[in-house]
């Protein structure tokens, strides 16, 4: 009996003192990140077409029939290489005509000539009229004016000539031939012979609307021209067909001074490399332009956002491991960070996550996410 009564007083005395010690306080347990500066890069998505640097139509510029064809469809050509023959027969003919008429017309002027030498110290002697000297006068001046005629009847037949053999006046890739051997063609409707793409570099066409350019104009970012006061310019990368990117950047290098009313929206053309001419003429692709570089912004992660009625908010905790309620005013979002234009400052803590349990003025235990 007397050792279950000391049991129970030992019991007691322990019990007394442990309702003695304070409760410890658990705090919310919080992860949080420090407030960065990054540059963040702001791009705009579009729809582009692919176009060719030069697209030249290669016509027949005399009447004839077609005789040879010398390349092969759909392949390289170089500039001044000879593509096709058209008989000659007919312009060389005149071509040699005209050559003729020069050697004649050549040959009285050279006579002319002579008899106005001949006339001249006649007339100083007065053996010969002054109407003597006026008609050895006209009639070289005359044979002089058919002498320069004739040259140019005689270039004007070689430069026809010339034409019978069509030249390329690009380097480039050629399409399949417009006319068949034999056939007749000429400067009527038969003049297309083939066409010439160079394709070594690429026009990308897109529209912007309208909105898109009054926010360019704020930032200070003039499409199509370079700005030599920015460390960037305005450039382009592409997304081919099946999602894989296009491992070279165009330059942005014309923006259509007008909107068109209809579509409230402007043209813009980037310039891009295709040295392995993966990027087709007519071709349709997606497009993004880099529109605005900004330096030094204020990044957050997305998640540690609030998004309420009120507006956006970011628990911020002190050093003295209080929470705040900070409200902020956001800039774009890329990817999972957000730009922070107002509220915060770089090097604050900011919880992002268990901020779902929190409330301002609470205290918590900061743990580092990273």
């Amino acid at each position: 009996m007397g050792a279950f009564v000391m049991v129970i007083v030992a019991a007691i005395v322990v019990f007394l003192i442990n309702r003695q010690k304070p409760i410890p306080v658990v705090y919310p347990v919080v992860a949080t990140e420090p407030v960065g500066i990054d540059d963040v890069k702001i791009y705009g998505d579009y729809v582009g077409r692919i176009r060719a640097q030069q697209f030249v139509e290669i016509h027949a510029r005399v009447e004839g029939y077609l005789e040879k064809m010398l390349f092969d469809e759909g392949t390289y050509i170089s500039k001044g290489q000879t593509l096709f023959q058209i008989d000659p027969t007919l312009y060389r003919a005149r071509a040699k005509r005209a050559e003729a008429q020069l050697n004649k017309a050549k040959a009285q002027a050279l006579k002319a000539e002579r008899d106005l030498n001949r006339i001249q110290p006649l007339f100083e002697l007065n053996a010969a009229s002054q109407l003597d000297l006026d008609n050895a006068i006209a009639n070289y001046e005359g044979a002089t004016a058919d002498v320069a005629v004739c040259e140019a009847d005689m270039v004007q037949a070689q430069m026809t000539l010339d034409y019978t053999t069509v030249k390329s006046p690009i380097s480039g890739y050629i399409s399949e031939r417009n006319a068949d051997i034999g056939a007749l063609v000429g400067p009527g409707s038969q003049s297309l012979l083939a066409t010439i793409v160079k394709s070594d570099t690429v026009q990308i066409d897109f529209s912007m609307t309208s909105l898109e350019y009054l926010k360019s104009k704020t930032r200070n970012v003039n499409l199509g021209h370079k700005d030599t006061t920015r460390t960037w310019n305005p450039y382009v990368t592409v997304t081919m067909a099946d999602g894989t990117h296009y491992p070279y950047q165009g330059l942005v290098n014309f923006a259509d001074p007008q909107i068109d009313p209809k579509t409230g929206t402007f043209s813009v053309r980037a310039e891009m490399p295709n040295p392995e001419h993966i990027l087709l003429p007519g071709q349709f692709t997606r497009v993004r332009l880099l529109m605005d570089v900004r330096e030094d912004a204020l990044v957050v992660p997305t998640k540690s956002i609030v998004i309420e009625s009120g507006g956006a908010f970011i628990y911020v905790v002190r050093p003295d491991s209080i929470v705040e309620k900070r409200f902020v005013e956001l800039g774009p979002e890329l990817k999972n960070t957000t730009v922070v234009e107002r509220g915060i400052v770089e090097g604050e803590q900011i919880v992002v996550e268990g901020y779902h349990k929190l409330t301002h003025g609470m205290k918590v235990e900061p743990v580092s996410s990273n």
